[in-house]
């Protein structure tokens, strides 16, 4: 069910891979968004991960992400799960007992904890670009927490998420870290690279927990699967 799974200082950190769930071919097992597979196997999903961190189903709180940077606040008297569901790609709470939860099929989610404070984040390219990881440290920081650490996961690696010379040319103008080369050498971009410079411009210490979606067949990769690859998630929980 999870291929990372750690607790540092209290805030425990997870990434799902593709095993331990409902989901049947070609989805298997442990989808948890995407199209075409019925809804109810994926709320079993969501379910299985909620009694592994010891919450209710709804408190497995997530956002309908739309590669932006807007951040959404779970605040203490929220009403789980929101609803509507909120249109953003972070989430950021104090409580704890919720679990943050970000989904991905090449994107990179991020997992940010700091005195009493966690965040998760959807970054791909263009979240990296419009600065969704900071925009999420930021909102942490106005809730008090100073030292943040990141958990960074799965995602299309930079030897293999291969773009236009013109994209990778606009994105790096931006964030120069993300300038890449596949390891056929042809032009890329390297989302975690982006990433980690942001982070270090924050002063936000990084925890490397990557993997490459598109190498690893117990992972989902939009890019290896096509329509049918199911989505992994990043999860994190105050007070492990």
């Amino acid at each position: 069910m999870f291929g990372y799974d750690e607790v540092l200082d209290d805030v425990r950190f997870a990434f799902t891979d593709r095993f331990g769930g409902a989901s049947q071919a070609p989805y298997g097992e442990l989808n948890l968004g995407g199209s075409g597979e019925d809804p109810e196997r994926i709320a079993e999903n969501f379910r299985r991960v909620a009694d592994a961190f010891g919450v209710r189903p709804e408190g497995v709180v997530r956002v309908s992400q739309v590669h932006g940077r807007d951040v959404h606040i779970v605040s203490p008297d929220d009403d789980l799960p929101p609803a509507p569901m909120p249109r953003a790609d972070a989430l950021v709470t104090t409580r704890s007992d919720v679990v943050l939860a970000v989904r991905a099929a090449d994107c990179l989610p991020v997992l940010l904890a700091g005195e009493g404070v966690v965040g998760a984040a959807h970054s791909g390219r263009k979240g990296m670009y419009v600065g969704v990881v900071p925009a999420a440290v930021d909102a942490m920081r106005d809730l008090g927490a100073s030292r943040i650490t990141a958990v960074l996961g799965p995602y299309a690696c930079g030897n293999c998420y291969e773009v236009p010379a013109e994209m990778r040319a606009e994105v790096a103008e931006r964030v120069p870290a993300s300038y890449s080369e596949t390891s056929w050498g042809t032009p890329a971009i390297d989302v975690a690279a982006g990433v980690k410079a942001q982070l270090a411009d924050l002063g936000v210490d990084v925890v490397d927990a990557t993997a490459c979606t598109i190498e690893s067949e117990n992972l989902y990769s939009y890019r290896r699967e096509g329509p049918v690859s199911g989505r992994l998630a990043g999860l994190v929980k105050l007070g492990a």
